[in-house]
């Protein structure tokens, strides 16, 4: 199960699509990463990054796909710590980048509240998100803390079970 389901990333790119061409442009997509992680990137990174000046909404659906589930066995241990980030997979620096993004508090859990802020700030929310929010998180949620920690959130951006 993922974080944002097909539905929620096409509103989602109607939301950033400004001025509705049907096309997402390095701009607009730079907008989201500053909006939710506080990413800066310049234009010219982006583009290289992405490999395209703009994305429909298909190739949007693949570059969030690309950047979720990227493949990998999952049995890397990295923890969301920034002294350990220089050791870590590609695939773990990833998932470390979006759990700090999530975890707004910087506590080192994901709460169901975290959740809802993040997807309020993509326009998202509403009270049957809400509802699986907590649905998603008592899912993973293996220790049974009501939060997510890294390993719990990894296992579910990897899709596996625990």
């Amino acid at each position: 199960m993922s974080v944002l389901q097909t539905n929620d990333l096409k509103r989602i790119f109607q939301e950033l699509d400004k001025n509705g061409d049907g096309l997402l442009s390095a701009e607009e997509l730079n907008w989201l990463l500053e909006c939710i992680g506080g990413v800066h990137f310049s234009l010219q990174e982006l583009e290289s990054s992405v490999g395209k000046s703009c994305l429909n909404v298909d190739e949007f659906l693949l570059f969030y796909d690309s950047i979720t589930k990227q493949g990998g066995d999952g049995n890397s241990e990295a923890e969301p710590a920034d002294d350990q980030d220089q050791g870590c997979n590609k695939e773990d620096c990833d998932l470390v980048e979006a759990f700090k993004v999530f975890d707004s508090n910087g506590d080192g859990f994901i709460s169901t509240e975290e959740v809802q802020s993040m997807l309020s700030r993509l326009g998202l929310w509403d009270e049957k998100t809400g509802k699986d929010c907590r649905g998603m998180i008592s899912k993973y949620d293996t220790n049974l803390d009501g939060v997510l920690d890294f390993d719990e959130f990894k296992k579910m951006m990897l899709h596996t079970s625990s």
